[in-house]
């Protein structure tokens, strides 16, 4: 195929069938189906085939995710696919894909981002305020257990691991008091009827990336790169590479104890940002004035963390 059909508008006939990489649980599933209706829809003539992958983190669902090891947990064969030419692209839940990657990658589109939130699913006691000394809070993250500790040091925080279901069925019969996930993951499955508290800023922060997708692709491959830049929202991108540059400044994967969300208004950009010790007992938050460059931006607001002890919280995670 010519390297001119790069070049080319969204509405010409394109003849091509490029293979996508993606996880198989529903959520992961759901996201690649929606990526790849979108591309369809934007380029008639072309076809999408998804290749299920299964990641490290999919293959052990029940080890705590700090004890399985670090970054790439749930990306790290999808990367190895594009590497090898096995698929063209892949989907990602941002907030999975570490900062440090294989430099042969690049992260092609950001679509515009749903819920940034974290939610509570608390069928009896209905808020983190009402639960009752000593009340069982399902997560497998460490910065919402750190989150949690921080606001409720009563609370019994425990590993819950799997799929959005299965953690959602925890709670649901019984077997804790609340579980805590990403509130975008619940709204893309149709679950957001089981929400009974949203967790927002200041007090939870989310995690970097939470509610974006990232489409990954590599960086010689520049029709893929073309046909996907349909699927990017600036606004979306530039506060991502602000959350992501912070992380990357402090050296830290998806799994520490740290909170981030940027925002893009009129090509401005903001950032808010926490880091805990995973027993949530010290907090630290730093927050900078907006500015047009994000990674600039993203690189001062971890300064300001650092200058304030984070590196040492951070260690201890």
């Amino acid at each position: 195929m010519s390297s001119n059909l790069a070049l080319l508008p969204n509405d010409v006939q394109l003849s091509r069938t490029i293979r996508l990489g993606t996880r198989g649980s529903p959520l992961a599933r759901w996201q690649s189906e929606w990526v790849a209706a979108r591309l369809v829809e934007s380029h008639p003539g072309l076809q999408v085939e998804l290749i299920e992958i299964k990641t490290h983190g999919d293959r052990d669902r029940n080890s705590p995710l700090a004890a399985i090891g670090g970054a790439g947990l749930f990306t790290k064969e999808i990367q190895r696919a594009l590497l090898d030419h096995t698929v063209d692209l892949a989907v990602h839940s941002l907030k999975d894909l570490p900062t440090q990657g294989p430099v042969e990658l690049v992260l092609g589109a950001v679509p515009a981002r749903e819920s940034v939130f974290d939610a509570l699913i608390a069928p009896v006691y209905k808020t983190v305020n009402a639960l009752p000394q000593g009340a069982r809070v399902g997560t497998s993250s460490l910065r919402r257990k750190a989150l949690l500790r921080n606001l409720r040091p009563d609370l019994e925080v425990v590993d819950v691991r799997g799929n959005v279901e299965t953690r959602l069925k925890h709670a649901i019969e019984g077997r804790v008091d609340a579980v805590i996930l990403a509130e975008a993951g619940l709204h893309r499955l149709g679950l957001q009827t089981h929400i009974t508290e949203r967790l927002e800023p200041p007090r939870f922060l989310p995690a970097v990336g939470q509610g974006a997708l990232g489409v990954e692709c590599r960086g010689d491959d520049t029709e893929v790169q073309a046909l996907l830049q349909c699927l990017d929202d600036p606004d979306t991108h530039q506060a991502v590479l602000a959350e992501r540059t912070l992380l990357a400044e402090l050296q830290g994967g998806c799994l520490v104890p740290l909170g981030a969300w940027a925002t893009r208004l009129n090509g401005m950009v903001s950032l808010t940002a926490t880091v805990l010790d995973p027993e949530g007992t010290a907090r630290i938050n730093a927050k900078a004035e907006p500015m047009a460059d994000p990674i600039t931006l993203g690189k001062q607001v971890a300064q300001l963390l650092l200058d304030q002890g984070a590196q040492k919280l951070l260690r201890g995670s």
